[in-house]
């Protein structure tokens, strides 16, 4: 217990993002599972849309994931014909990941209904106050 008489966790910054995060996901992934996918699957293809071919390494680092994994996970994704995956022109040892239109248009019901959910919850809070909590966070999770 800290001087204030309360637990390290309850004042730690980590723990307390740990915790939004997982209360702010966990009804949402009743969706993504309901749609056919896993929570990985999804951070994959909600980062892939929108987005320009990007690197598996640099992919990998955007879904929280270890660069293997993800690239396992693209070539099932591949499989599945939701991603397409080729050379990088610029430097042949890199994979490029893209999400293709039957991708695309797997995700993006997910897509709607993740920003309703967050609308959701974020109910209480103004647009301003949301605004400025996610400017803090994209600091926050700036690499230094």
């Amino acid at each position: 217990m800290s001087e204030r008489g309360e637990r390290f966790v309850d004042e730690y910054l980590g723990y307390l993002l740990g915790q939004a995060n997982h209360a702010l996901f966990k009804d949402f992934d009743a969706q993504v599972r309901k749609a056919g996918l896993g929570s990985l699957d999804w951070r994959v293809l909600a980062v892939l849309s929108g987005a320009s071919p990007m690197s598996v390494g640099a992919l990998a680092h955007e879904v929280l994931s270890q660069q293997p994994t993800v690239t396992k996970l693209l070539q099932r994704l591949q499989a599945q014909g939701w991603v397409a995956l080729q050379g990088d022109p610029a430097d042949q040892r890199r994979t490029l990941a893209a999400i293709t239109p039957a991708g695309q248009k797997k995700v993006a019901p997910l897509l709607r209904e993740a920003r309703a959910h967050e609308a959701q919850v974020l109910g209480d809070l103004s647009p301003a106050a949301v605004e400025r909590l996610k400017n803090q966070l994209r600091r926050l999770a700036q690499p230094r």
